[in-house]
């Protein structure tokens, strides 16, 4: 396989790339789920590759379903050569499935030698690499407004006591500390998450992601009795519960940052900075800023990511030159390409930060690659799905009635664990 993938043209391999042509009258179709502006920046990419070596390349937008309609392709005989995957547990369902190629010797070298060694154990199953994450997010991320915390005289805090503590200030000068988007669970999700790896810690957070320990673990009541301090307190979200979950997420950052603001911070990944400048045409680093989710009880402050891993379908028509393009995408040029058009972080350590177009990029960026081995994955998207990331049921569903009434953290646990349970036993 390794073989075929990378042996017979030295120059595909090389990171020069060849004369640009080796690759000439072949097309590679790469699936994934980006439209509009992150569909245009990852064209940029594929453009790059296309001028270095010749070959023909073509994006299919799959919207959020990606392995039902890349099973679909499969079975009509039409499967894309590459796939940006955005769940571990997506990435993990394909390779239970045998739909995937392991990767060649040359996306392997650089994944090793270009990226922290966690992001090549999310990419891996079963002891074989499949998966090369290319695009990045950083989860831990609080976005203010400068004004309303000037205004109430507060500064960015150093630990989760003082977040709150700012909160309540910020509320007494007569603006609600935080924006929640409830509306949806996945934001809930995300912030359980961060409170809990920075509580209980990495191994324990490894091992209730595998739920190798059960969600009515003591750690985690007690990360739902934190949460549930802040998600109880009219005083610190905007609208209580009730308003909280009739709030989606673009909302959860207008109220912030739009021309009506009724809080003075959003909790959520950097892809708010998206929002603020494209959506509410505030300027990020000024007008908006962030500070990193806080340490919680004296843990590490916490990292959480998430990301798209370029994985090689077997199916695919011309899966070797998918295979160059993946192995393209290991290197710093492919991620200085969509750096420099915004919306984008790498985990690529080999890119230079100067690539980025603003310093609040840039500081993100770094506290990710910083993290090294210490970012963990986004914990509901390693979940079945049935349990981490479906509308209106599991983890989603159960976290947003926590938060409508947050004063049983036990029976919130309890109830966690039996649709955990059943998710695994299923899945």
């Amino acid at each position: 396989m390794t073989a075929s993938a990378c042996g017979g043209d030295a120059t595909a391999g090389g990171e020069g790339g060849g004369d640009g042509q080796e690759l000439k009258g072949e097309t590679v179709t790469v699936a994934g789920v980006w439209t509009g502006v992150e569909q245009k920046n990852f064209q940029k990419v594929m453009d790059t590759f296309a001028e270095k070596t010749g070959a023909e390349m073509k994006f299919v937008s799959t919207g959020d379903n990606v392995s039902t309609v890349v099973g679909s392709k499969i079975q009509g005989g039409n499967a894309p050569d590459v796939v940006m995957v955005p769940q571990v547990g997506v990435l993990e369902q394909f390779a239970e499935k045998g739909w995937l190629k392991p990767l060649s010797k040359t996306a392997d070298d650089r994944a090793r030698d270009y990226f922290a060694p966690v992001w090549k154990e999310y990419g891996t199953v079963d002891d074989v690499f499949y998966g090369l994450y290319f695009k990045a997010s950083n989860k831990s991320t609080v976005w203010y407004s400068p004004e309303a915390l000037e205004q109430a005289g507060v500064t960015p805090p150093k630990d989760y006591e003082g977040m709150l503590k700012a909160g309540r200030t910020l509320s007494d000068s007569g603006i609600a500390a935080f924006s929640v988007a409830g509306e949806a669970g996945w934001p809930l999700t995300d912030w359980f998450e961060n409170v809990y790896l920075s509580q209980a810690g990495p191994e324990m957070y490894d091992k209730l992601a595998a739920h190798e320990i059960p969600w009515t673990d003591p750690s985690v009541v007690k990360a739902l009795t934190t949460l549930g301090e802040l998600f109880g307190d009219k005083e610190l979200v905007e609208g209580g519960g009730a308003g909280a979950l009739r709030t989606d997420f673009p909302e959860s950052v207008e109220k912030v940052f739009g021309d009506n603001p009724k809080a003075g911070m959003v909790y959520e990944g950097d892809f708010v900075a998206g929002l603020i400048s494209g959506q509410f045409g505030k300027k990020v680093g000024e007008e908006a800023k962030f500070f990193p989710f806080p340490a919680v009880d004296g843990g590490e402050p916490p990292v959480v990511g998430g990301g798209d891993a370029a994985v090689v379908l077997k199916d695919g028509k011309n899966a070797d030159a998918g295979m160059k393009f993946v192995e393209f995408l290991a290197t710093p040029e492919a991620a200085e390409v969509w750096a420099g058009a915004g919306g984008f972080i790498s985990p690529n350590e080999a890119l230079n930060l100067d690539a980025y177009q603003d310093e609040t990029t840039r500081q993100i960026a770094q506290s990710l690659v910083e993290a090294g081995d210490s970012v963990r994955f986004d914990m509901s998207d390693q979940a079945p799905a049935a349990f981490g990331g479906t509308q209106g049921a599991g983890e989603w569903k159960l976290l947003q009635d926590f938060l409508r009434d947050p004063s049983d953290p036990e029976g919130t646990a309890k109830k966690l664990e039996a649709a955990a349970a059943k998710a695994w036993k299923k899945s």
